[in-house]
């Protein structure tokens, strides 16, 4: 078994920043994307490069983990930035670019993408899923062509996919997909099940699923995705509460909030996820909190829609872990996605302090491999994966604060742009800033970008 030392100049453990750390790695250096490497040993107080170590300067942190990923909406960037609008009008923008794509376009796209993350520092992504047929809703030769193609864009890119297949079967509440829905459909909960029952887990993907929402999926189906979850033990993910609009037609039809038609119908618990969860009554925080089940804040892309302020401080204290996502890719930046969500509390309450460095960065990590299916990961500690990236200290967003204030240099001074070294499962996917898998990666995201705006 491949055995390979890393030392790092400056390390954050979760509570601190220890400099000089000696990190071993056992079985790494796999295929792209590949499971083996694991954190064999860790040592501290090693002042000095170990003989043959490979040399991190700067900050280590554990990967971090984009708990709320659409690949395609990359597409969007800029082009959606033109005028004013809504939620409701960006979502045409979606559609348009949705229906360019193909499983060779998806491929390429998601590959760039996931190259992105891999320079930002992501090891994981959380990639919902729900652009499933062809357009006009006829399924592919291989129904999960789609799918296939994001878990190989994952491997081709170097990083770890949770892919959340997505159950999309209404366009609202009682009402039939829309045309460019169509090909988000499976027609019932059941057909869906049987579709991505054939998706299989391979060494850097797992399979989770996601109900779209609760105007997506009709309530009476909403069980049949949850007991799939669950019979798997699987992450389930699903936006809740993202528009009042949506509340206000929830309400109408069932006379419940959306988190309340959840919880009769089984899918809140402790491996469900709520992203964005913005729009929430006392007794949604009460119910999400009371069953663990956890929030996904994505704040670049709340406040790109206009979508609001969650109330993750309340969430949190109530019992729901909190976890982070680039979501439409406004931007992708882990570390802004930490920054907004204190420094948004902030601007609501006109307070400061809600969240410690440390805190945000659990979200980051360790929080948002979970919420991922990845326990075993988010962490440098023996027998964790041996996902980590590192960070300068000594760029002009960085430099002059000491080392040992690290973890609040990573969130409220640094950027993607100051990632230096990405590694997964021992392998180094990024180094000195470039990517090792995919050469040229504004390139292929132009390229790509340019195939599927049509």
């Amino acid at each position: 078994m491949p055995v390979k030392t890393y030392w790092l100049e400056h390390a954050w453990l979760g509570t601190h920043v220890e400099p000089g750390v000696a990190l071993t790695v056992s079985g790494g250096d796999s295929a792209a994307g590949g499971a083996g490497g694991r954190i064999a040993e860790l040592r501290t107080g090693v002042q000095a490069p170990p003989p043959g170590a490979e040399v991190l300067r700067g900050l280590t942190l554990p990967g971090l983990a984009n708990a709320h990923s659409h690949a395609f909406h990359r597409a969007l960037r800029s082009l959606v930035q033109v005028g004013s609008g809504t939620f409701w009008t960006w979502r045409e923008f979606m559609y348009q670019v949705a229906q360019n794509l193909t499983p060779d376009t998806y491929f390429a796209l998601a590959r760039a993408v996931y190259a992105e993350m891999a320079l930002a520092g992501i090891t994981n992504v959380g990639e919902f899923h729900y652009v499933h047929h062809a357009p006009g809703g006829a399924p592919y030769a291989d129904p999960n062509a789609m799918g296939e193609a994001l878990i190989e864009a994952a491997a081709a890119a170097g990083i770890r996919i949770t892919l959340l297949d997505t159950a999309y079967l209404s366009s609202g509440f009682g009402e039939a997909p829309n045309r460019h829905q169509l090909r988000f459909s499976d027609g019932t909960a059941e057909a869906w099940a049987e579709r991505v029952s054939a998706l299989k887990p391979r060494e850097h993907a797992l399979i989770g699923a996601a109900i779209h929402s609760v105007r997506a999926v009709p309530a009476g189906q909403l069980g049949a995705v949850a007991r799939w979850a669950e019979e798997r033990q699987a992450p389930l993910h699903v936006h809740l509460s993202e528009q009042t609009a949506e509340n206000e037609a929830c309400q109408a039809a069932h006379g419940r909030t959306p988190t309340q038609l959840l919880a009769d119908h089984g899918v809140l618990g402790p491996r469900t996820v709520g992203v964005h969860n913005t729009h929430l009554t006392d007794g949604d925080i009460a119910l999400l909190g009371g069953t663990t089940t956890g929030t996904c804040m994505c704040p670049t892309t709340e406040r790109d829609l206009a979508d609001g302020i969650g109330p993750a401080t309340r969430l949190q204290h109530a019992g729901s872990p909190l976890s982070l996502g680039s979501d439409s890719h406004a931007a992708i930046d882990l570390l802004e996605e930490a920054r907004a969500m204190e420094l948004n509390e902030r601007l609501r309450s006109r307070t400061r302090g809600h969240w410690t460095a440390n805190s945000l960065l659990t979200a980051a990590t360790e929080d948002g491999h979970a919420a991922l299916g990845l326990p075993d990961a988010g962490r440098l500690e023996a027998g964790a994966l041996a996902d980590f990236t590192t960070i300068a200290l000594d760029s002009v967003r960085t430099a002059g604060p000491l080392p040992r204030l690290g973890a609040e240099t990573a969130v409220f001074a640094a950027s993607a742009a100051d990632v230096r070294h990405t590694v997964v499962a021992g392998r180094h996917i990024v180094r000195d800033g470039a990517h090792t898998l995919v050469p040229d990666v504004p390139s292929a995201l132009a390229e790509s970008i340019a195939a599927v705006r049509g």
